[in-house]
C-alpha cells in the first residue's frame, strides 16, 4: 500500500518546526513559556509550565482548542491561561 501513497504525492513528509517559545515569565514560583502552536486560522493557546519540586524539575505541556488569529495575541492568552492554572491547581499541575 506504501507504494501507492508515494505514487499519489503522499508519503513521509517532514513535520514542520514548531516555532521556539517566546520569553520566559515567572508567576508563584513557577515558569511559563508561551508556545502557541499554528493552527488552520491562526494560533492555538499552549505554554511550557515548569518548577523545580523536590529537586527535580516538573513540566506540563498546556494545549487549548482555542484559536487567535494573532501570535502576539496568543502567547499573551497563553500565558493568562497559564496563570489561571496555576493558580487555580498549584503543583498539583504536574500530578
Amino acid at each position: 500500500m506504501s507504494w501507492i501513497t508515494r505514487l499519489f504525492g503522499g508519503g513521509d513528509r517532514p513535520e514542520p518546526e514548531a516555532p521556539p517559545p517566546g520569553p520566559a515569565q515567572t508567576h508563584e514560583g513557577f515558569t511559563i513559556r508561551p508556545a502557541p502552536q499554528q493552527a488552520s486560522g491562526g494560533w492555538r493557546i499552549g505554554a511550557r509550565i515548569e518548577k523545580e519540586v523536590g529537586g527535580t524539575l516538573r513540566r506540563h505541556d498546556l494545549v487549548r482548542a482555542d484559536v487567535i488569529a494573532d501570535r502576539e495575541a496568543a502567547e499573551a492568552a497563553s500565558v493568562a491561561k497559564a496563570r489561571q492554572m496555576i493558580d487555580e491547581q498549584g503543583e498539583r499541575l504536574f500530578d
